[in-house]
């Protein structure tokens, strides 16, 4: 087999000097390689030679410091590219419901009945109302029925009234979903009045026996294996806001959606309404989930593993960019008023993640307001179509 032919020494010596006298750039200094070394080792390595070399292709340091203006372009034009996508919730949700409002339009003649959603308020929080008129009106525009308990002296109801409204609601069969606009009166038992309402109607999936279902992962022998790619397989109902953290997920880019398996998730914050479910959904789909709270030690550090991070702690702009993994996905659930005295109304309202940070670091991430918000009243919609689907043993088909 041929050889490559050794380099002469002496040629070689004198473009070893040759290339130091270049780097160090002084005419008087006497530039031998062997005194920068021991006297064991006076002939230098290939490693140094090479080193020393390549450094004789910059031409001064000026090169490490100073980017010429096409690097400082290529950096620039990076940076845009970095900046993120927002993840649209109402346009979303607008689809969402536009999918729902079809379905319903395509029923066959012989099906008479609608979905009808009953909806409890106590008391005259005027932010409850608001929730309330909007949840009626998704309704009234897919074409699903909708009725509404009042109870605007809610210091003096009774909590016994609340209960017998419930009863009668789960024995309607023009009902399908129930739900208890939170918070209720301090004098009134919360878990109790949630408790009472039937499973299956449970379209907040806040009801125990629901809860269970969720936290159930089905990896034993026999078990039934659910298909969570598909929310209306499931079978029982599952808290909106984390499903329309999921639904998101699924529907980004274009519909094309991201890959949720494989995917290290951080969730911050471990409520029974958002954290701990969203956690589960998360992991129903296969991917590597960790939680963190406020005990948690070393947050940043963890959150800057994350492929997904989930924010639901409510704290203003808690997150900040140098939390967050370059290229990561960031659902904000939180939704925060803090002041804004150049505002007209004097206030503006935020996420837990420091959006405008944020987003120059992750690839795709929801705006406060207009991110997950707008897809709670759509996952609740579709949870009572659900719910009047099994009830009525619809299978879809039109």
């Amino acid at each position: 087999m041929d050889r490559m032919p050794m380099p002469n020494k002496k040629e070689q010596k004198a473009k070893e000097n040759r290339a130091c006298k270049q780097y160090y750039k002084h005419k008087d200094h006497k530039c031998n390689l062997n005194s920068y070394m021991p006297s064991s080792r006076r002939k230098p390595t290939s490693s140094v030679v090479t080193l020393l070399l390549l450094l004789c292709l910059v031409p001064s340091a000026q090169a490490f410091t100073s980017p010429s203006p096409a690097s400082s372009s290529l950096l620039h034009q990076h940076t845009l590219e970095m900046t993120a996508n927002d993840i649209n919730g109402k346009s979303i949700a607008a689809s969402i419901r536009e999918e729902l409002a079809n379905k319903l339009a395509s029923l066959p003649p012989n099906i008479s009945s609608r979905p009808g959603l009953a909806v409890m308020l106590v008391g005259s929080r005027t932010d409850s109302q608001t929730y309330v008129r909007m949840k009626q009106k998704a309704c009234g525009d897919c074409g699903m029925d909708s009725f509404l308990a009042e109870y605007k002296n809610g210091d003096e109801v009774e909590e016994e009234t609340l209960l017998e409204k419930i009863r009668e609601w789960n024995t309607d069969t023009k009902v399908n979903g129930i739900l208890v606009q939170l918070p209720l009166p301090k004098h009134i038992n919360e878990e109790r009045i949630l408790r009472e309402i039937d499973p299956s109607k449970d379209v907040d999936g806040l009801h125990p026996a629901n809860t269970a279902k969720l936290f159930s992962t089905s990896t034993h022998a026999g078990a039934i294996q659910l298909n969570w790619k598909d929310f209306t397989s499931i079978p029982f109902h599952i808290p909106c806001t984390p499903q329309g953290c999921i639904e998101l997920l699924d529907r980004i880019n274009d519909g094309k959606g991201i890959e949720i398996e494989g995917k290290n998730a951080v969730v911050i914050g471990r409520s029974n309404l958002v954290g701990m479910p969203v956690a589960m959904l998360l992991m129903h789909r296969n991917a590597t989930v960790t939680i963190v709270h406020s005990r948690t030690k070393n947050v940043q550090n963890i959150v800057q593993q994350a492929d997904i991070v989930v924010a639901a702690v409510g704290r203003a702009n808690m997150v900040q960019a140098s939390w967050l993994k370059p290229g990561c996905i960031v659902i904000d659930v939180g939704i925060n008023s803090v002041d804004a005295p150049d505002t007209k109304k004097g206030y503006k309202l935020v996420g837990d993640v420091n959006y405008t940070e944020a987003k120059e670091v992750c690839e795709w991430i929801t705006p406060v307001p207009g991110g997950v918000g707008p897809m709670t009243i759509a996952m609740l919609l579709r949870n009572t179509w659900n719910s009047w689907r099994r009830s009525n043993g619809y299978d879809g088909s039109v």
